[in-house]
């Protein structure tokens, strides 16, 4: 019995923690850069746009163009956030 409350404490611990990284996970922000910073996306760890930059030199172009460069900008955070997160997970996890 006592094998089985100690693998429980853990299992909570493990949860617990789990939950924490969740919460540091939500807080983040990352960046996506596309077309060599004409356009910049922030994501928070929701994946929702905190913000989208489009610099001057971007707003020259034709509209597709500047759809491409809003997704490829979008895409490029969202590989960063699913680095950053994997990251707390796995300080968390122990790798």
């Amino acid at each position: 019995m006592n094998n089985f409350t100690d693998m429980l404490s853990k299992a909570k611990a493990m949860q617990d923690k789990m939950k924490e990284a969740q919460e540091k996970i939500k807080k983040i922000e990352v960046e996506g850069i596309s077309g060599g910073s004409l356009v910049k996306v922030i994501l928070n760890g929701d994946y929702e746009i905190k913000s989208i930059i489009i610099s001057e030199d971007a707003k020259k172009e034709k509209q597709e163009i500047i759809n491409d460069l809003i997704i490829a900008a979008y895409n490029s955070a969202k590989e960063n956030l699913k680095k950053k997160s994997a990251e707390e997970i796995s300080k968390v996890t122990g790798g």
